[in-house]
């Protein structure tokens, strides 16, 4: 008997001991070693990378290296590849990449900022709202309908419905009248706990800005339903510029919102590391460089290097007649033979390979939003004088450029490099440019509209992602070249297909969104609800 309790109570014990180590499974399965949360900051500053990636091209099936001289710029045909094995002028698109993963990160921002403490209204709240609206707003005007009532519910709902495109929008132009009322509530209140922010410092009266200035981008681009009533397209734009207390917007160009390159981790995307692979291998497309030629643009010789054909036959390389760019439909071997023979203009060595800064990638700015502002004058959605916020648009884009009035020294390669160049000087008069029949005002006329969209295009030039794009599909201006090089049957596509995820995993709801809006073609030329 004494034999059988000193055996028991060794194994008594090392059952308690046992049954003391047992975790629930779903503790095991958590990886000691990585972190389950994050400060709403580090979340908050990824957030802020993946709106320069995703605005630039970084991070979609078509785009490429992020920032400016990718394929988007291309779209927008400012430039042109001659030199296929870095990709051709096509507009040959299938299917886009979509921004929910970015957006998953937005809705952990704000729930790390509860987690820390913050009110239900905070910093990273008010602009988890503007977040969702810009990203959404991305995705929509790729593709038309998409899912957004259901989306973002993890397994709860791993098959969500599609919204119309035009209830996105209702709640785009919602979420943005939201996260204005949320940040005058937190300005008032000195409630400031934003950390991290690459762009504007931290200032919340900057991220207002921010905020009113992509809204008059949004009601703008929606241009052909101004008589919705629903949308109220024309009083919601007057209502921001109406009252600037309760809607501020951007004021100058210390307020654009840009990504500023370094000499480190974030160099500028052409820069001396690169020049042997691509300065020749691109050259200006004719759609941007001949439109600031036939204007006497001094953005000219900023951007852009005369043609050495030009110039040897004995142009003048100050003179306009010495800028060359290629039409973007040009077969390829046909371009790449005529560059090859100093045909074309390449990109200014100068500005683009001599440092690893170049210039701001500005992602929503003040040029913008000045042609803006005169768009919707000219449209008659609000009183005021157009032409005042046109050449307020032309001048801050020259000012981007270092352009003034009077003497300006402009460089162009001296030996097809960018270590050595020629220094000439440059004559620069504004009222000159605008005394131009072509560039001055013409009044609230369709003539007028085509010129305030053209300086739009212009001031667009390698910024704001595919924003000239989506400018030139919804209007027309400025006319794009197209031909052999551009493929797609020689047409400029409306619309990218959606993702082959879609097709595989919420089969369903996406084969009917394809059916209600394009007849069941995912069709890359079908025009979505906006445009119609």
């Amino acid at each position: 008997m004494k034999l059988y309790k000193h055996i028991l109570l060794p194994l008594v014990v090392f059952g308690l001991t046992l049954a003391s180590c047992e975790k629930p499974f779903d503790q095991l399965e958590q990886d000691p070693n990585r972190p389950t949360s994050a400060p709403a900051s580090l979340v908050f500053n990824g957030v802020l990378n993946d709106m320069y990636f995703i605005s630039s091209g970084g991070s979609s099936n078509d785009g490429g290296n992020a920032g400016a001289w990718n394929s988007f710029q291309r779209y927008n045909q400012f430039y042109a590849s001659n030199y296929n094995y870095y990709g051709t002028n096509e507009y040959s698109w299938t299917t886009t990449g979509l921004n929910y993963i970015t957006l998953k990160n937005v809705v952990k921002m704000e729930e790390e900022a509860k987690k820390a403490g913050l009110s239900d209204v905070n910093a990273y709240s008010a602009l988890g709202k503007f977040f969702r609206a810009y990203f959404f707003e991305n995705m929509t005007k790729r593709v038309g309908d998409i899912p957004l009532t259901d989306a973002l519910q993890g397994l709860t709902n791993s098959t969500p419905k599609y919204n119309t495109q035009k209830e996105v929008y209702v709640q785009i132009l919602t979420w943005l009248d939201e996260a204005n009322s949320d940040l005058t509530t937190l300005i008032a209140k000195n409630d400031n706990n934003l950390s991290g922010d690459i762009y504007l410092g931290n200032s919340l009266s900057k991220w207002q800005k921010t905020v009113n200035t992509f809204k008059l981008r949004v009601l703008v681009s929606l241009s052909k339903k101004e008589a919705d009533t629903d949308l109220n397209v024309k009083a919601r734009f007057a209502e921001v510029l109406a009252n600037s207390t309760k809607y501020p917007v951007m004021t100058s160009m210390d307020d654009n919102l840009q990504y500023v390159y370094n000499t480190s981790f974030n160099k500028y995307n052409r820069n001396p590391d690169n020049f042997g692979g691509n300065a020749t291998r691109e050259n200006m497309a004719a759609t941007y460089l001949g439109t600031l030629t036939s204007l006497k643009d001094p953005r000219t010789f900023v951007v852009a290097e005369p043609a050495t054909a030009k110039v040897a036959a004995g142009v003048k390389p100050t003179d306009f007649s010495a800028f060359v760019g290629a039409s973007s439909g040009e077969d390829l071997a046909t371009m790449s033979s005529n560059a090859n023979q100093g045909l074309y203009s390449f990109q200014n060595r100068k500005h683009y390979y001599s440092t690893y800064t170049a210039e701001p990638y500005i992602i929503i700015g003040y040029p913008e939003l000045q042609f803006t502002i005169a768009e919707g004058i000219n449209r008659g959605w609000i009183s005021g004088t157009a032409e005042d916020y046109y050449k307020k648009g032309i001048q801050a884009s020259w000012a981007f450029y270092g352009l003034t009035d009077g003497a300006n020294t402009v460089y162009f390669s001296a030996d097809g490099g960018y270590k050595v160049f020629n220094t000439y000087t440059v004559n620069v008069s504004f009222a000159d440019y605008y005394a131009q029949s072509a560039v001055k005002y013409a009044g609230n006329t369709s003539t007028g509209l085509s010129q305030i969209l053209t300086q739009k295009y212009l001031a667009f030039f390698q910024q704001s992602g595919l924003e000239a794009f989506y400018n030139q599909r919804r209007t027309g201006v400025p006319t794009f070249m197209v031909g052999p090089g551009t493929g797609n049957s020689t047409r400029i596509p409306l619309r990218w297909q959606y993702p082959s995820t879609e097709r595989s995993y919420n089969a369903a709801n996406n084969t009917a969104a394809i059916a209600s809006q394009y007849g069941g073609n995912d069709d890359i030329n079908a025009a979505m609800w906006v445009l119609k």
